[in-house]
């Protein structure tokens, strides 16, 4: 008898290697998961304007950075402190996260500017993009109708909350398409760029946390807003390669939220608050990941950098001592043959100075 339901992934093509440059934009999940792999070393960008949780927020966020927007003074607000003590007297954006928030408006436009080029030049040569939505309730300003990608505490008369319909999402993930596209074709003309840049690949997924602040049987029909939103964009995005550009990416759909209700569903594999997910649930989920998408030489591969890590990792005592000298020398031999063994892979934050 069979007591495990294992969750069928769909079949890709895309395969992630050190090569690999990786970005993953959306909700905490988003920043969990890509940690997996940076803390291996892979290329990562998470998150450029902070977390994120609707396809409305993240399909602005990267029509933004497509279009190479320049925020100005106009872009940014002060949260001015209040008589009843609320109020940080920062500057912040409804673009962004507080993480991109500061106490000038200069240095919140100068942050907001940098995010987007930093963004749109990694984006130029990534070949996955994973883009996790998180919720289908969306934040929008009355007076101009504009959905926020976060609210900063402000007051909640501001806003009105609503759940986006399924088709409103699915426009959103189509726009999200073709904003990435859009970067990669903008850098056709760079006479640099490898066949390779322009494809890619990019991976849907739902965020299995569980928004339970707006009731559980909300949460459900958020959650399944977001998967037939999905199921709606990948049927209708084309992905065959086109004639005259060869950009129109691969688009995928990672099953999280099912492997965590079906195959996790325990609340062992939750934190304390029952609502994010266990660091045995994020490891479980990022070996299910491996699986599909990387091939087992990469798997190999990372099996050796983590033995490097662990070794490097090792706590020293006294610099100075002989010994030391001499664990630091092999762990620097050790890092540079890793390096030529490995394409792509760079350690040379993993290196110790020798005296």
């Amino acid at each position: 008898m069979n007591f495990f339901s294992k969750v069928d992934i769909p079949a890709s093509d895309l395969r992630i290697d050190y090569k690999s440059n990786l970005v993953f934009i959306g909700s905490c999940f988003a920043d969990n998961i890509s940690a997996q792999f940076a803390s291996r070393k892979f290329k990562v960008q998470a998150n450029p304007f902070g977390t994120v949780y609707t396809p409305l927020s993240i399909a602005q966020m990267v029509k933004n950075i497509a279009e190479g927007k320049v925020y100005g003074d106009t872009d940014v607000f002060q949260d001015v402190c209040r008589d009843n003590g609320h109020g940080d007297n920062l500057w912040h954006s409804w673009d962004a996260h507080s993480s991109l928030s500061a106490s000038t408006r200069e240095e919140c436009v100068d942050k907001l500017n940098a995010a987007t080029t930093q963004a749109r030049d990694f984006l130029r040569k990534a070949d996955a993009v994973f883009i996790t939505l998180g919720t289908a309730f969306v934040y929008y300003l009355k007076d101009s109708g504009k959905p926020v990608s976060n609210c900063h505490r402000q007051d909640p008369a501001l806003f009105e909350r609503r759940m986006i319909s399924v088709e409103e999402a699915a426009q959103a993930l189509k726009s999200i398409v073709r904003s990435l596209k859009k970067i990669k074709q903008d850098q056709i003309a760079t006479p640099t760029i490898r066949d390779d840049d322009t494809k890619f690949h990019v991976i849907f997924t739902v965020s299995p946390l569980r928004h339970l602040s707006d009731g559980a049987h909300n949460n459900t029909l958020s959650k399944a807003t977001l998967q037939l939103a999905v199921n709606s964009a990948i049927s209708n995005v084309t992905t065959v390669p086109s004639a005259s550009s060869g950009t129109f990416p691969a688009v995928d759909y990672f099953p999280s939220y099912e492997i965590v209700m079906d195959e996790l569903r325990d609340y062992r594999f939750y934190s304390d608050d029952m609502v994010h997910l266990s660091k045995t649930a994020e490891a479980y989920i990022f070996e299910r990941m491996v699986s599909a998408y990387c091939d087992e030489r990469t798997r190999e591969d990372m099996a050796k950098v983590e033995k490097f890590l662990k070794m490097a990792s090792h706590r020293i005592q006294d610099e100075s001592a002989p010994a030391t000298q001499e664990f630091l020398k092999k762990l620097n031999a050790q890092a540079t043959l890793l390096e030529s063994d490995i394409p792509g892979l760079d350690l040379s934050n993993g290196k110790s100075p020798v005296k």
